[in-house]
């Protein structure tokens, strides 16, 4: 009997997409319009244009600037483009929202980008674990664009999978 150790997970043509590595790693600005309204809840509008006219745009040049509002403020749409022509000069790329968000949109499109034909005949792992929660969108949305080409889909680690998809054999 043999004393070699042999790691099948490593010996296997398993395909491992990692998606949290697909999540983006820089650290977003958040421009919260509830600083600019009046008793933190109402916009008026020469006030408005005034306190965006005083920001120091510095603070979001290169960056990602996520764009909310913590209260639960009535905010007209102008008051997003006015935001928007305010620091489109400055900013790396604006997003109206949350951090989760964003992070989801910029996963999802990081999804849609994929060559898929790396993928064909092969047997793919999506990875399960990690320290960043991944939402359930992404798993559907690369499963879909994995199923037309891939040979099996598996969800987890190498080591311990559930099985999501099997192509047929053909049939002779």
């Amino acid at each position: 009997m043999s004393d070699v150790i042999v790691n099948r997970v490593a010996d296997s043509a398993l395909q491992t997409i990692d998606l949290e590595a697909w999540i983006p790693k820089e650290e977003p600005v958040v421009f919260d319009l509830k600083d600019f309204l009046f008793m933190g809840l109402i916009i008026k509008e020469k006030e408005f244009r005034t306190s965006l006219q005083q920001t120091d745009t510095e603070v979001y040049k290169d960056k990602t600037v996520l764009i909310t509002c913590s209260t639960d403020a009535i905010i007209p749409m102008w008051a997003y483009m006015l935001v928007a022509a305010l620091l489109q000069p400055f900013a790396k790329e604006l997003f109206l929202g949350s951090k989760e968000e964003w992070k989801k949109q910029k996963l999802m499109q990081e999804i849609e980008q994929v060559n898929i034909e790396i993928y064909k005949d092969q047997r793919v792992v999506v990875k399960g674990c990690g320290d960043e929660p991944i939402p359930e969108a992404a798993y559907l949305a690369i499963t879909n664009k994995l199923r037309p080409v891939a040979k099996s889909i598996m969800y987890g680690e190498p080591c311990s999978t559930v099985p999501i998809f099997k192509q047929p054999k053909p049939t002779v």
